[in-house]
């Protein structure tokens, strides 16, 4: 367990003004969130913090990440569109997303009943990242960056924001995120472009 989760889960994220209040959404599912947490414990995942989120990894590589929202909080694949959901958990966070997909959850009861699936979810998508599978985007428009696509998933403010941009403001800031070589360095970008992208402005602006 990682002390910066436990942070987390007390106090939230820090990206609003309800940081460490009442009024956190991460106190609107405490329980839901703490259980979530073990579930993904018990896959034997690295836990992480990473956009501020609990992040779980395998072998270095994002397998899922723990969110809370206003109105339901989740469990979110990076390359969710590439597994088989054939339970039809599985939705799509932003109508511009490609690969990411989570798994909503309201009550301690739907945890409890979706514990089994998630644990499967978890095992189909650590499969496919040791076999080398990567979503295929779109070539109609500037592929989005994995790390982002995952960070929007896990922040619906961040999410409506982003999409919010024109196009040519999206395209410039995924251009930017591209073009680091490594996924630690893509990650490091896209947390200092957050405020900018916070308040509806493009990189170059």
């Amino acid at each position: 367990m990682n002390s910066k989760v436990d942070a987390y889960l007390k106090a939230g994220c820090g990206r609003c003004e309800y940081h460490n209040t009442p009024k956190c959404k991460v106190h609107n599912w405490e329980h839901e969130l703490a259980e979530l947490r073990k579930i993904l414990l018990e896959c034997d995942l690295e836990e992480e913090l990473k956009w501020r989120v609990p992040c779980y990894t395998n072998e270095g590589r994002n397998i899922v990440l723990l969110s809370a929202f206003k109105d339901y909080c989740s469990v979110s694949f990076p390359n969710g569109a590439l597994l088989k959901d054939d339970k039809k958990l599985l939705e799509k966070p932003g109508e511009n997303t490609q690969a990411a997909r989570l798994i909503k959850f309201t009550s301690p009861s739907q945890v409890a009943e979706r514990a089994g699936a998630v644990k499967a979810y978890v095992a189909e998508s650590i499969a496919l990242e040791n076999a080398g599978k990567k979503f295929e985007f779109k070539t109609t428009s500037e592929p989005m960056p994995q790390e982002l696509e995952a960070r929007l998933a896990g922040d619906g403010r961040l999410r409506s924001a982003f999409e919010a941009l024109t196009p040519g403001r999206q395209r410039g800031y995924i251009l930017h995120f591209s073009s680091a070589k490594q996924s630690k360095t893509r990650e490091a970008r896209i947390e200092k472009c957050i405020p900018m992208i916070l308040a509806g402005k493009g990189f170059h602006d």
